[in-house]
């Protein structure tokens, strides 16, 4: 009979207290594994590989995913929750370094095939159910043009290759963002499906079958990997950022320092020893609650609004490699593991995973459901989230995670697991938005028109976005005319050339186009999170526009810009100050565009979802209050910088498309927005009077306005 003394080892014990594994919950990642080798190990003699409990780690994990949630739900003091990923990474690199060393350690070589199955038995089954359950949601929720923009994300989630999809899908300016996708948070269980894939192969060729002279390669194998993706990330990060936030390998160095914590500090490393003095033990208890420190730092003032991950995801990743190392040294006795093995964190932590998979979908879900994103709403959804979560915990992933036929059968299982990936797959490819499409396709197709109902200046070249820095102006009517107009800024001012052009197109006159989508007349740089970095060809590109424009002294100067660049008030001020310095005075008038309202939902998105809606399901509405708050203090900003000159006005249209403060999706029989933000061609044409009339341009004649004298 084998006892407890002979199961025992010199390299990791597996301490008495996970015998009472019930009382204190266990870990989602790992504990499922361990067992199973334990059991192995008693019978057969072989195959111990054990590693004892951490109930902190599960308290770290609470802290990681309660960040991601709040940064998913809105909460303003924690915009940079999303380096809860980070932390994730750093455990994973952890936990799967110490289990893959110690099988090598005790075996000297690795049974990959069991060590993929275990993965996909413990991953698998909860993200097939939230796909296939999201997928059924979604189908009664969301349009049909947003089901099928979303059903290649799903697919690729289904083959854990999310992070491909949103790292290479097309970059459009009038696309929807990838924020709007259901799936968006697969990418990060890809990276780790990527992790698993690679890092057993890895260690192996590094070490060898002897761990004792192998670990010392171990060490330096790491570094290298922590140095060389480092430097890549923070490379590409301002170079390519899409590719450094996605992509495995510009993310492997987050996994090297969960390695490297195991192989330092861990006292059960093969090889190694941890005798530490009681000042460096006092220092490492500083540590630990210092790295906490450092990941709620992160959380608090990180946004959207930097080069991410780059340099700075070394914050919240040095923060999560002091708070495990210092539970090497201090288990839950002292510190911040005593904090973190706190139950209701252990709690949190053990339905991790399950919660990562539910809130994110629930919350957009939740949005579409009712057509309001009130923080009260939020509150709901994360509520309904985290009840889904602990469904799943223990429905699922508890239920799945000790079927041993898995194990019994490791090739049939993973053939098994690779052939529903597949299926599923193939389903979401299959599934998305045609039902809807046969049942109401004149509606449908009305309103998939709405959404490509764009100026024709973007068809003619005259609008690189991030492209390129080159100005280049569209000419319409003669070239001899003796009056010119000019239309300038960004998308929301080329919104108006459908009705701009009506006004001008009548003798004497030409107009001259220059638009750059998201440049605004602000002269001020700033940081894009659409391209990930500072757009610097706005500011070269606005530079020479105004030059172009100065030179050719026309009649009249319409310029506007969208109010959604987090500028500053003085930023506001000056910045529009500096433009106005350069045109007012090489024009005869000068209109500031106010800038139009914007939905909080998708214009012809929410239209469609009134149409294929079922009716027990209720309407959620296509129509808002207009938020006159912060329009109000843009308003004012702007008319403090116009009052400086004379020949420089205001020109506020949105009476117009928001009658008595509505703003509505669909006015008099046409639809109103091509987006959330973008008028229709059509409706911003059909405001031409209103528009004449307030430049002062005689509808019969071509005098006005912007025929008087400079």
């Amino acid at each position: 009979m084998t006892t407890v003394a002979a199961i025992r080892s010199p390299v990791i014990i597996w301490t008495e207290r996970c015998s009472a594994r019930k009382s204190l919950g266990v870990s989602r990642m790992y504990h499922d594994e361990i067992m199973y080798k334990f059991a192995k190990g008693a019978r057969m003699g072989a195959g111990r590989y054990r590693m004892a409990f951490r109930p902190d780690l599960e308290g770290l994990r609470a802290v990681a995913i309660l960040a991601v949630v709040a940064v998913h739900a809105g909460v303003p003091w924690l915009r940079g929750g999303y380096v809860g990923v980070d932390v994730f990474f750093v455990l994973s690199g952890f936990l799967i370094t110490g289990l893959l060393v110690n099988e090598v350690g005790e075996t000297g070589r690795l049974r990959f095939v069991e060590f993929y199955v275990r993965r996909l038995r413990r991953l698998l089954p909860a993200l097939v159910v939230l796909l296939l359950v999201v997928s059924a949601a979604a189908s009664l929720l969301l349009s049909p043009a947003e089901q099928f923009q979303q059903s290649s994300a799903a697919a690729m989630a289904a083959l854990w290759l999310g992070n491909f999809h949103f790292a290479f899908a097309r970059l459009g300016y009038f696309s929807q963002g990838q924020e709007t996708n259901l799936f968006l948070h697969t990418w990060s269980l890809g990276v780790e499906e990527q992790f698993y894939l690679i890092w057993p192969a890895l260690l192996v060729w590094v070490m060898g079958r002897d761990t004792s002279s192998g670990l010392g390669r171990l060490r330096a194998a790491m570094s290298v990997v922590f140095v060389a993706s480092l430097v890549g990330c923070i490379v590409l990060s301002y170079d390519a950022p899409r590719l450094a936030f996605y992509m495995m390998p510009l993310r492997a160095w987050q996994f090297a320092a969960g390695a490297l914590v195991w192989i330092f500090f861990n006292p059960g490393a093969v090889g190694t020893t941890l005798q530490l003095s009681d000042r460096w033990q006092s220092l490492t208890r500083a540590v630990g609650w210092l790295g906490l420190a450092c990941i709620a730092l992160a959380a608090a003032t990180f946004g959207p609004q930097m080069a991410y991950p780059g340099i700075y995801a070394l914050l919240p990743t040095i923060g999560a490699v002091a708070v495990i190392a210092a539970g090497c040294v201090f288990p839950e006795s002292a510190g911040v593991s005593r904090m973190l093995s706190l139950r209701p964190l252990q709690g949190i932590g053990r339905v991790s995973y399950s919660w990562y998979l539910w809130h994110w979908p629930v919350l957009l879900l939740g949005r579409a459901a009712t057509g309001s994103d009130a923080p009260a709403w939020r509150v709901v959804w994360v509520i309904l989230s985290f009840m889904l979560a602990v469904l799943s915990y223990r429905l699922i992933e508890s239920t799945t995670r000790h079927r041993q036929w898995w194990l019994s059968q490791p090739r049939a299982s993973l053939y098994g697991s690779l052939a529903l990936m597949l299926l599923v797959c193939a389903v979401s490819l299959n599934g998305f938005g045609s039902p809807l499409y046969k049942k109401q396709p004149a509606a449908v197709a009305r309103y998939q028109m709405a959404r490509s109902d764009a100026p024709v200046i973007y068809g003619m070249g005259c609008d690189d976005w991030f492209h390129s820095d080159r100005v280049r102006i569209c000419p319409f009517g003669p070239a001899d005319a003796p009056h010119t107009a000019v239309l300038i800024g960004d998308s929301h001012a080329g919104q108006w050339f459908p009705a701009v052009s009506e006004v001008f197109a009548r003798p004497g006159w030409r107009l001259l186009v220059l638009t750059k989508s998201a440049c605004p007349m602000v002269d001020e740089s700033f940081f894009y999170p659409r391209i990930g970095r500072e757009y610097t060809e706005c500011s070269t590109w606005r530079r020479h526009a105004m030059e172009r424009v100065a030179e050719l002294k026309p009649d009249m100067i319409l310029m506007g810009s969208a109010d959604s660049y987090g500028f500053t008030q003085r930023q506001w001020i000056e910045g529009t100050g500096k433009v106005l310095k350069v045109l007012a005075p090489a024009a005869g008038h000068v209109y500031i565009l106010r800038n139009t309202p914007s939905l909080p939902f998708d214009g012809p998105n929410c239209l469609e979802q009134q149409v294929g809606r079922p009716t027990w399901l209720g309407s959620g509405g296509c129509t808002v209050s207009l938020d006159k708050s912060s329009a109000d203090l843009e308003l004012d900003w702007l008319s403090r910088a116009a009052s400086r000159y004379p020949n420089v006005r205001m020109l506020d249209m949105n009476a117009s498309i928001c009658p008595k403060g509505i703003c509505s999706a669909e006015l008099g029989g046409q639809v109103v927005f091509r987006d959330a933000q973008h008028l229709t061609a059509r409706f911003a044409a059909s405001l031409e009077p209103a528009l004449a009339s307030k430049l002062g341009i005689d509808a019969a004649s071509s005098t006005g306005a912007g025929s008087a004298s400079r």
